[in-house]
C-alpha cells in the first residue's frame, strides 16, 4: 500500500523505516534463497510474507497517523518493484523454462513500462489520470499469491503449491498487461496532446 500524500510531515517517520525494512530485507530474502539446507524454501517463503506485511503496514500506518511524505511516496513503489522483480529473476534462475522467464518478463516489462509512464505524465502535470486502478489491485494480489506459492515449492497438504503458483503468476501477467492497455488508454489523449503540441 503506497504512502501517497504529502503534507510537510518530516520524512523518516514508521511507515517510511517500514519501508526501508522490506529494501533491506531483500539481501536477505537472496540469501534464504540459496541457502544449502532442506528448509531454504520455508526460510525464502517466510522472508518474503514478512516484506508483504511491511507493505501493507507502512500503508495502514501512513493513512492511520497521517504520516505520508513525498520521500515515502517516491520509496514505497520502489520497495514494492525490487522485491517483485528479485524474487521472480530468482524463481526464473531455479526453473530456467519458458514458461516462467515468459511470464516474469511480461511482469518485469509492464513495471518498467508502467513507471516510465506516470514520470511521463507527471511531468505533463497529469499524474492522476495513471492512478493506480482496481484492476492493478487485483493484478498484485494474484501476483504476491504466485509468488509465494512458487517460492515454497513444496507440496502443502496434498496441494501442488508450484504448479497452483504458476497458473496463478500468469494470471497475474494477464491482468498485468490488461492493467497496462487500460493505462495506456487513459495517458493517450494527453500523450497525443503533448506529441502534436
Amino acid at each position: 500500500m503506497p504512502c501517497t500524500a504529502t503534507n510537510g510531515e518530516n520524512n523518516m517517520n514508521i511507515p517510511t523505516w517500514l519501508t526501508l525494512l522490506r529494501i533491506a530485507l531483500i539481501p536477505v530474502f537472496v540469501a534464504a534463497f540459496y541457502l544449502p539446507v532442506s528448509w531454504a524454501h520455508l526460510a525464502t517463503t517466510v522472508v518474503f510474507i514478512a516484506a508483504a506485511v511491511t507493505d501493507w503496514l507502512d500503508g495502514y500506518l501512513a493513512r492511520r497517523w497521517d504520516q505520508t511524505s513525498s520521500f515515502g511516496a517516491f520509496l514505497d513503489p520502489v520497495a514494492d518493484k525490487l522485491m517483485v522483480a528479485v524474487a521472480l529473476v530468482l524463481l526464473v534462475q531455479a526453473d530456467g523454462t519458458a514458461w516462467m522467464a515468459i511470464a516474469a518478463a511480461i511482469i518485469i516489462g509492464r513495471e518498467i513500462a508502467i513507471s516510465a509512464l506516470r514520470e511521463w505524465m507527471a511531468e505533463l502535470g497529469e499524474r492522476a489520470q495513471v492512478a493506480v486502478s482496481s484492476i492493478g489491485k487485483y493484478k498484485t494480489t494474484a501476483q504476491m499469491i504466485a509468488l509465494i506459492l512458487l517460492l515454497y515449492h513444496e507440496p502443502l497438504v496434498g496441494l501442488p503449491t508450484y504448479g497452483i503458483g504458476l497458473i496463478l503468476l500468469y494470471a497475474s501477467a494477464g491482468l498485468t498487461l490488461w492493467s497496462m492497455v487500460v493505462y495506456l488508454r487513459a495517458a493517450w489523449p494527453a500523450l497525443m496532446s503533448s506529441r502534436d503540441g
